[in-house]
């Protein structure tokens, strides 16, 4: 039984599939079809962005003096979501991806503790964002920028839990 080799048309280096004599638009995968090769070799893997937000914001959420994620209003919305019974927290909040077949660039939005350096929590969320993405993806992260939106005062959650007003 014969093989069909299938050949690459896709380039990074800036040459047009077009160029080279391809269909424009279109990317085909290096690889052979049979049923005598590798199952590996056969077929093609895409990964959703919601796949990539998800690992993200689980893996910035891992790292201590990470208060929470989102900015003010997907928080407020989020603790509404979270109070309502049979609710899920929503693990990609604050989180934003861009994904190609081999790429992803994460934008993360991050409230920290009140006291911890900054730069260091940052400098882990980072490194704990790509580990994780990359190892469970195999896409390769080309940047994650961590954006701090806000402070978790050690107080916050006293003037809340103790229902108290302006007014009597």
């Amino acid at each position: 039984m014969a093989t069909q080799e299938i050949t690459s048309k896709a380039t990074t280096s800036g040459e047009t599939t077009a160029a080279r004599g391809g269909v424009p638009g279109s990317t085909t995968l290096t690889g052979r079809t049979g049923a005598g090769e590798p199952a590996a070799t056969r077929g093609k893997t895409s990964i959703a962005d919601v796949v990539v937000v998800k690992i993200a914001g689980m893996a910035a959420r891992e790292i201590p003096g990470v208060y929470d994620m989102g900015g003010g209003l997907s928080r407020t919305i989020g603790a509404v979501r979270d109070r309502v019974p049979g609710g899920r927290p929503n693990v990609g909040r604050g989180v934003k991806v861009e994904v190609g077949e081999r790429q992803t660039a994460i934008d993360l939005d991050i409230v920290v503790e009140y006291g911890v350096p900054i730069t260091d929590v940052a400098h882990d969320v980072r490194e704990n964002v790509i580990s994780a993405v990359e190892r469970i993806t195999g896409l390769e992260v080309v940047e994650v920028n961590v954006a701090v939106n806000d402070v978790r005062l050690p107080d916050d959650d006293t003037a809340e839990s103790a229902g108290e007003t302006r007014v009597e």
